[in-house]
């Protein structure tokens, strides 16, 4: 027989009496009758989002990491007690088989526009989506990236989940933390900054909007495809070269380690009069810090402490 506490009695009625709520996910309103109990997340940031939210126990599984990222300790323990269902993106026979009731995912983060999984083709199988609100930008008009991209879902998966306190205390600490990470940032001078995923034929970079847009501006610099009417894209190394970045953030997952893209672009003739390249002046983020998800203020405070010492 299971037995609840006085207090968690107490929190599932407060809980259940706020209850339906509708939130905002890309061009669709989402109503929610009740807290999800058997939830899926894809990829390592989005189920980050739901480990700090404290809904592990709400959740029956993940998808979408171990065929592309290397996790680190934090990360695989908080997703030690989960089923891995798929290593990268999920098939809707996958998702259908763990019985769901809610999939966190997003455009290019779980689901592809016209693919075999999107809201629609799930739906009628009892599972709701909240779509990551970076990737809306893949299906309708959106603003550029800003923090408070980040800050809205971590809002939203409070209300779903019937936990805004939590959420909203989070995202009250966030702001705070970089306030404080930021208070010196001089914005008047902004390093020029390119943002190298990867790729060698022609660079995979972030655009407009890109969480790294967001986070190279709140560090006091300018992405200089920050023009670039994409979240994520292949442009031209001409572009690149043209436009002479003093910085270069490398994005570290995948095959391809972060020393590698470096030893890559600094042993390239065609990068050599390059300003970062000429004066080694490189960033590393960690694929979770660079996409929206709990450690974007410490990529923040990452990229501060590298564009400091590019400045010197």
């Amino acid at each position: 027989m299971i037995r609840l506490s006085i207090a968690a009695l107490l929190f599932s009625a407060t809980a259940a009496a706020a209850f339906p709520v509708t939130v905002q996910s890309c061009d669709r309103e989402v109503t929610f009758d009740a807290p999800p109990e058997r939830a899926i997340s894809n990829d390592v940031n989005l189920t980050e989002m739901m480990l700090v939210l404290g809904l592990r126990d709400r959740m029956v599984g993940y998808t979408g990491i171990s065929g592309w990222k290397t996790l680190d300790a934090e990360m695989r323990e908080g997703i030690a007690e989960l089923l891995e269902l798929s290593e990268k993106y999920p098939s809707k026979e996958v998702l259908v088989g763990a019985e769901p009731d809610f999939f966190f995912a997003g455009w290019n983060y779980g689901m592809k526009v016209g693919g075999e999984v999107t809201p629609d083709t799930i739906a009628p199988f009892g599972i709701a989506v909240y779509e990551l609100t970076e990737s809306c930008t893949h299906i309708m008009s959106m603003p550029e990236a800003s923090m408070d991209t980040m800050y809205q879902d971590i809002l939203n998966l409070g209300t779903i989940f019937g936990v805004s306190d939590r959420a909203e205390a989070l995202v009250e600490g966030y702001r705070a933390r970089l306030a404080e990470v930021t208070s010196a940032v001089d914005l008047a001078d902004p390093m020029r900054v390119f943002v190298y995923d990867s790729g060698e034929d022609a660079p995979f970079t972030a655009g407009r909007y890109a969480m790294p847009t967001a986070l190279i501006e709140a560090a006091g610099g300018v992405n200089i495809m920050g023009d670039l009417e994409k979240s994520w894209a292949v442009v031209g190394w001409e572009a690149v070269v043209e436009r002479n970045p003093e910085v270069v953030v490398i994005v570290n997952y995948g095959d391809v380690t972060a020393e590698q893209k470096i030893a890559f672009m600094r042993e390239n003739a065609a990068f050599a009069e390059i300003d970062a390249v000429r004066n080694n002046r490189f960033v590393v983020l960690e694929y979770v810090e660079a996409t929206p998800g709990p450690r974007n203020i410490a990529a923040v405070e990452t990229l501060v402490a590298g564009f400091a010492r590019a400045g010197e």
